[in-house]
């Protein structure tokens, strides 16, 4: 284990030995050795030393995973009543909030967030969704048919599980995106193989210590760790998996629909962003910025819905970049334990390499550095960046493509319209948001933005009940809410002749 952790005043004691454990993998309710012996080591982002080491998943341990899978999902597990389903689901949001301190302290250590981060928002968020899904097991119904043919008959539907789900799960939000996941996939009684990513992986092993104490039946929740190109790819490929979820990049998720379409799996893809925050001539700036500072700031920058371009209106162009680049100078970098942190290290030296070179290709290509833009060497020995934000212009690399960091580029606009196209004009679709004092003005802009979610006068807003997913190449299908659960329900369609 990293020194720094060890030594650390902030770590519990159930978390240092927690990760004193060389991690293995979760088959079949077994915490087992991969088939082939590998293991990798997981880094502590905030220093770069290694953390934890974890057994690597290949593609016979993958395998072993669906079989185990597949012998739970046509046994014991099916003959479950709804409410016996339910009331393990709820058991095992019970267990993690008991031990949401715990699992805040793993979030952060394995992905650099701040623990304020993971305190009120990712741990809160996930226990959310086990609940919320545990009380839908009960109301999966059908319906009757008013059928009109000649005769007389009884028609009606059912909703009826898929099978073996898999869950690809991406390192910016290891434990939240993966109850978005698993929580609807058993409730609606399919049985689960998740593969985390091999970057973060230590909450969603924690997890599955609890589900076996919260006494799932073997086989229906199974952890896999490994790499994309092994792991990733061998349950993609799987005949017995039904369904694969899968959050990540575009470039990735366009694979995995094509591998998909070759047995005709079915897929859930929530994938890459651009998102624009738009600030309207009305707005107040000082909300605007810290609008901005949520949306491009928060989690490092990591997320899928990052605010990576902020459209401002040309007239007051100048005051709001002043304050959002003094705004983002002020923020406190450290490592994430220390509740004074603000923003912690990137999750690994490969994605803070990229992001600097996206910063350096905002430089080459004539972006007007406002502030940061360099690594901050002064907040630790890890992956850390400094916040950084640039005025720049539309074609520029740094404002089409998605840099996953703490990167915004502002842009100035003259008119509404104007602004509307210019945010649309891009390939991804997952998020937008509207700043306006004129409620109604606001709703008519949200309207026009080709996005699968829009906040007006917010940032970063989830909640169980509402739907999670893209428009264009940001992805198919939803998650959360009830609109998930079309995903991993067939509809059955039964007619009775009743003579």
């Amino acid at each position: 284990m990293a020194a720094g952790i060890i030594e650390s005043p902030w770590i519990s004691d159930a978390t240092r030995q927690f990760l004193s454990r060389r991690a293995r993998l979760l088959i079949g309710n077994k915490w087992v050795e991969a088939a082939q012996g590998g293991s990798f080591w997981v880094k502590d982002p905030a220093s770069g030393e290694d953390l934890v080491e974890v057994a690597e998943a290949t593609a016979e341990d993958v395998d072993r995973a669906v079989r185990a899978a597949e012998k739970a999902f046509q046994g014991r597990w099916s003959r479950l009543s709804p409410a016996e389903r339910a009331r393990l689901l709820w058991k095992l949001a019970d267990l993690i909030e008991e031990h949401a301190q715990e699992f805040s302290e793993i979030e952060s250590i394995n992905t650099g967030k701040p623990i304020t981060e993971t305190m009120l928002a990712d741990v809160p968020l996930t226990v959310e969704h086990f609940r919320y899904f545990a009380g839908w097991v009960t109301k999966l119904t059908g319906e009757t048919l008013p059928v009109s043919q000649p005769g007389h008959y009884l028609a009606y539907t059912r909703r009826e599980p898929l099978g073996v789900v898999g869950a690809i799960v991406p390192w910016n939000f290891p434990l939240m995106i993966a109850s978005w996941k698993i929580a609807p996939a058993l409730a609606c009684g399919n049985t689960v193989v998740v593969k985390p990513s091999e970057v973060t992986p230590l909450s969603l092993l924690r997890l599955g210590e609890l589900a076996l104490e919260a006494g799932f039946p073997p086989g229906v929740l199974n952890i896999v760790p490994g790499y994309g190109a092994t792991a990733g790819k061998a349950l993609v490929a799987h005949p017995g998996v039904e369904k694969i979820s899968f959050t990540g990049s575009t470039r990735v998720g366009r694979e995995i629909m094509i591998s998909a379409a070759d047995r005709f799996t079915r897929v859930t893809l929530e994938l890459g962003g651009k998102s624009p925050n738009i600030m309207l001539p009305d707005a107040d700036p000082d909300a605007v910025v810290a609008g901005a500072m949520m949306g491009i700031f928060f989690n490092q920058g990591e997320v899928c819905c990052a605010g990576s371009r902020l459209f401002v209106p040309r007239s007051q162009f100048d005051h709001v970049v002043d304050l959002v680049g003094r705004r983002a100078e002020s923020i406190q970098q450290g490592i994430g334990l220390d509740p004074a942190t603000e923003m912690g290290p990137l999750v690994s030296e490969g994605q803070m390499n990229r992001v600097m070179q996206y910063i350096d290709s905002g430089r080459r290509e004539g972006a007007s550095l406002v502030t940061g833009g360099s690594r901050n060497q002064a907040a630790g020995s890890g992956y850390f960046i400094q916040p950084t934000v640039f005025v720049g212009q539309d074609e520029m690399t740094i404002a089409r493509e998605e840099i996953f960091g703490p990167v915004l580029v502002a842009l100035p606009y003259d008119d509404v319209d104007e602004a509307v196209r210019r945010a649309n004009a891009t390939p991804y679709g997952l998020a937008a948001a509207v700043w306006t004092e004129d409620v109604r003005q606001g709703i008519k802009v949200a309207e026009k933005l080709k996005a699968g979610t829009v906040w007006i006068n917010g940032y970063n807003l989830l909640d169980a009940t509402s739907p999670w997913g893209g428009f264009k190449a940001s992805g198919i299908g939803r998650e959360m809410g009830q609109y998930a659960l079309q995903h991993y329900t067939e509809v059955k369609s039964t007619w009775i002749n009743l003579g």
